[in-house]
């Protein structure tokens, strides 16, 4: 068996909308993120999600809250799937974290984190979903740098061609984690 997973974006923030990188900072969901965020659990709503699992930012538990309201499917946080933590320049502009991107593929944003450490957090999680969830369908609700490390680990995009062209924004993503499923050495 495996894991139907599907992945979802927080919904649009007063960030997002002005051009900055939230990155490890909270970010507040803005009028159409909060839209967005009510569309999203309308559409997903009779999905049969066994669980919806969020990062702990701000953003992506707002999305959740907000999609799924009386708590149906259970949604949880978890830390593992926060935004890579883009150090001094959290909170700056997006263009800047946007030309930095692959330099920081191994080596960390000053005082952040690297990509690879937002795919280690991310394989482990996963990890623990196939042990868990075998045989069930979740949602998960978070940032861009997780949806890339899902790509990664779970079609074999390399990493380098995804951080040089991410693939565009749409809702939902689709992924299978097999059985047993362990991230790659």
């Amino acid at each position: 068996m495996a894991v139907d997973l599907v992945y979802e974006s927080h919904s649009t923030t007063t960030d997002n909308e002005a051009g900055i990188a939230t990155g490890r900072l909270p970010g507040r969901l803005s009028d159409l993120g909060r839209r967005q965020a009510v569309e999203l659990g309308e559409r997903r709503r009779g999905d049969g999600f066994a669980a919806v699992f969020t990062s702990d930012l701000h953003r992506a538990v707002e999305t959740a809250a907000l999609a799924f309201p009386d708590g149906r499917p259970p949604v949880q946080q978890d830390r593992r799937l926060r935004e890579c933590d883009y150090g001094e320049l959290n909170g700056g502009p997006a263009a800047h974290v946007a030309a930095r991107r692959t330099a920081c593929l191994d080596a960390p944003f000053p005082g952040g984190q690297s990509y690879r450490q937002v795919v280690r957090a991310t394989a482990d999680f996963l990890q623990e979903v196939a042990a868990t969830y075998d045989g069930r369908r979740i949602l998960l609700i978070a940032h861009s740098a997780n949806r890339w490390a899902l790509d990664f680990l779970l079609t074999g995009v390399p990493l380098e061609e995804i951080l040089r062209d991410p693939p565009a924004w749409r809702p939902g993503w689709h992924y299978t984690v097999p059985a047993g499923w362990a991230p790659p050495p």
